[in-house]
């Protein structure tokens, strides 16, 4: 980098973290979570509006280069703390009423999902076509984990009924998502036969080897005293992890994601609340580079009549798949209709996790940047509808002693199945009785 790059790289990074963090407090003026704000400063900075010029001049194009770099720092941060923060042991708690649901909103858009991916190959299938259909049918089954948490925690529904099925349902569609995605990539990506081979092996070595090692060596107590060594072994393992799928086909977040997976959690929260804290500056600096590579890659300005037709089966696709899907799913599993109902909510939103989605696609070559503009616009609406639905529906009330956008609290173990759940009000169950909390079945 000449002396020139270097200072125009610095201004363009402080460019992203101010327009991140004006655009983020203006999404949550609105009710909305800060990945709203962030995405539409990133379209709005890019050539959708006056061909570019506002890219052109805040992000030079000899130093968009470097920012990628910086963005993938960022979502190799983020993919680790998705799987940090998904709790095997809260799935397991809430069999049952999350497997219905579970089911419910990663079967149905898949079938959907893959029926729009028929309808729009012919016009937009960049290469492979079968690839094509499956990669929309896993598109259209993402569900924003981090999103999701972040809303539930601002209106007071950790440690209900409906918090709690609705993050165990989320991790389940999360993990069936980045699995099926990292199938797609392994079938129509450059990896070679033994490349793919030796992935099998590598999960079960991260998961039988890696994880249950780091959990005997202490890790998780050194985390909880702030440990700099336990955290480097941290930060260590995690580049490893994601240049590890990296070497064997994959994207990196798969990497990123499975060690944050794998990591062990400790007795308590204290170990993962002090290792969200170290990680907090690449959310913070990193992460927001993302958005704006995101906003130069989606172009609307020729978005024709065609287009406003294709997104609007694709919207419709999205949220009837999801919505449906985890619906049927958890009145079959004998939650109340509001409850139900309010989950289904919950399920349709997708966030960065389906930017990140989307983001694979394209670099894999299933998808071609008018697609990519409409899909990116889709999880943009998607996400926005959340807090309007659950407003609807009569869940307005934020968390106590937390402001709009406060980090999430992990929701309390439900009760035994049998056992009477802990008070909640009827936001926890859907009752509409005051204070009646239902257990599911």
């Amino acid at each position: 980098m000449t002396d020139t790059q270097i200072l125009k790289f610095l201004l363009a990074l402080a460019f992203v973290v101010v327009l991140a963090r004006v655009a983020g407090r203006v999404a949550r003026r609105f009710g909305q979570p800060d990945v709203i704000g962030e995405l539409a400063i990133g379209i709005v900075v890019g050539p959708t509006l006056l061909h570019g010029r506002v890219a052109d001049l805040l992000f030079p194009g000899t130093v968009r280069p470097f920012l990628n770099a910086v963005a993938n720092l960022g979502l190799v941060v983020f993919m680790f703390v998705v799987g940090l923060e998904l709790d095997r042991r809260t799935v397991r708690e809430v069999g049952r009423a999350t497997a219905g649901a579970a089911l419910g909103s990663t079967l149905a858009p898949l079938a959907l999902g893959a029926l729009l991916g028929l309808y729009l190959a012919p016009r937009h299938a960049a290469g492979h076509e079968t690839g094509f259909v499956l990669f929309m049918a896993v598109a259209m089954a993402v569900t924003a984990f981090p999103v999701l948490a972040r809303i539930i925690g601002d209106r007071g529904l950790g440690g209900t009924l409906l918090g709690t099925v609705a993050l165990s349902t989320a991790a389940v569609c999360d993990v069936v998502a980045w699995t099926l995605l990292a199938a797609v990539q392994a079938m129509v990506g450059d990896a070679s036969a033994w490349q793919i081979a030796l992935l099998v092996p590598y999960v079960a070595v991260m998961f039988l080897v890696v994880g249950p090692l780091l959990g005997r060596s202490g890790l998780a107590d050194a985390l909880s005293a702030r440990s700099p060594s336990a955290l480097a072994v941290v930060l260590i393992g995690l580049l490893l992890s994601a240049a590890a799928t990296q070497a064997l086909g994959l994207h990196f977040i798969f990497g990123a994601f499975l060690f944050g997976l794998v990591l062990p959690r400790g007795r308590t929260d204290e170990a993962r609340s002090a290792l969200l804290g170290s990680v907090q500056f690449g959310t913070v600096l990193l992460l927001p580079a993302y958005f704006v590579l995101v906003g130069l890659k989606v172009n609307l300005a020729d978005t024709t009549m065609k287009d406003v037709l294709d997104f609007g089966l694709i919207l419709l696709t999205a949220v009837v798949a999801k919505f449906g899907g985890a619906f049927v799913g958890a009145r079959l599993q004998g939650l109340p209709t509001r409850t139900s109902a309010l989950l289904a909510v919950l399920m349709n939103t997708r966030g960065l996790t389906e930017l990140v989605a989307l983001g694979v696609g394209l670099s894999m070559g299933v998808l071609d940047r008018d697609l990519y503009g409409l899909m990116v616009v889709m999880a943009l609406v998607t996400t926005a509808m959340t807090g309007p639905a659950l407003r609807l529906l009569g869940v307005d009330r934020p968390a106590e002693g937390s402001a709009p956008g406060a980090p999430h609290r992990e929701p309390a173990a439900p009760a035994a199945p049998g056992a009477p759940a802990a008070p909640g009000g009827p936001v926890a169950s859907g009752e509409e009785g005051p204070g009646e909390v239902r257990t599911f079945p």
